[in-house]
């Protein structure tokens, strides 16, 4: 047990999930909560505090030139000694690479997302690696099945940046997933709290995958004004667009108000893409730029009221998991 806690909620945590959940027992990991790989947000310092505290830290590549990644790989090797992960986003550039640096710097695991399951999952499974995919429905989640992937981890749109086209929500995908397949699955999408963990739990899912709560976190990479941005947010300020491009939820900013020009002149994907440009997230979440920025972050954003620690996150979790109790009828 990590020695960051000691509190009776941890024990129990512990003692009824480390002999039957599989989530724990693939990874290696104490809690089965997975910080999400987020672009701008998941570097070393994030992934590698997340990993002390039991749960499984990602590295998010998709914002990282493959240099970049492979230092924040050495980086967070030094910095935890517990299993951690890489998340590849397939609809980026220089993916071979990607995954030779992954495969060179000996890393465990790897969640893939945004592309076909089978595109690495035989070459990685075949070096030893665990590969996890992420999908926003059953159909996709049946071909990952297929595909042999590991885990399986099923997004409601409730999340934040890309997301799916078909708008389910965690609360209708988990149930449906669970029915159609038999991997490991983690439930992703608009989970903040422990409550929401259990809720999770009882849906079917073995462990969960949390983003918008660990991007407001003193180790997350993202710039302080959007840290702060997110614990202004309130329901409603976020929207699913881009549809025509590839799906995002995102602040509602001047950025977001550009867009809602663009689409009320007709929805070309060729306007859309010009509005959208180059390195627009990177001018939001990365740099600070909360009006011309890409801002993307969940629904669950609402819920979140303050920047933490990550070791506070995981307090706070465990206490409220352990404090939900289901009501009888």
């Amino acid at each position: 047990m990590s020695s960051f806690i000691d509190f009776n909620t941890a024990k129990k945590f512990t003692a009824m999930q480390e002999n039957q959940n599989r989530i724990i027992q693939l990874f290696n990991i104490q809690y089965p909560i997975i910080q999400a790989g987020m672009i701008w947000h998941s570097g070393w310092k994030l992934a590698s505090a997340v990993s002390n505290c039991g749960g499984l830290g990602l590295i998010g590549a998709g914002s990282m030139y493959p240099d970049i990644l492979r230092e924040n790989i050495q980086k967070c090797k030094k910095a935890t000694d517990k299993p951690f992960g890489v998340n590849v986003p397939m609809l980026y550039p220089n993916m071979d690479e990607v995954i030779q640096i992954i495969l060179e710097e000996g890393v465990k695991i790897v969640f893939t997302s945004a592309g076909n399951p089978k595109t690495y999952t035989e070459t990685l499974q075949k070096e030893g690696l665990k590969v996890a995919h992420v999908v926003s429905s059953t159909k996709f989640a049946v071909k990952c099945e297929d595909a042999g992937v590991d885990a399986i981890v099923a997004e409601g749109f409730e999340a934040g940046g890309h997301n799916g086209r078909d708008e389910t929500t965690t609360f209708c995908l988990i149930p449906n997933v669970k029915k159609h397949t038999s991997k490991p699955l983690i439930a992703a999408g608009g989970i903040a709290l422990g409550s929401q963990i259990k809720a999770a739990m009882v849906l079917g899912a073995d462990g969960v995958q949390i983003g918008s709560r660990f991007a407001a976190t003193e180790e997350a990479s993202a710039h302080e004004n959007w840290k702060h941005k997110i614990t202004e947010l309130k329901e409603g300020d976020t929207h699913l667009t881009l549809k025509e491009l590839a799906p995002v939820r995102m602040v509602k900013n001047k950025f977001f108000s550009e867009l809602e020009t663009v689409y009320q002149s007709g929805r070309d994907a060729e306007a859309l893409a010009a509005a959208l440009g180059r390195a627009r997230a990177k001018k939001g979440m990365f740099e600070g730029d909360m009006e011309e920025g890409e801002l993307e972050i969940g629904q669950v954003s609402a819920l979140i009221d303050d920047i933490l620690p990550v070791k506070t996150v995981f307090e706070h979790l465990l206490k409220e998991f352990e404090n939900t109790h289901m009501p009888n009828f």
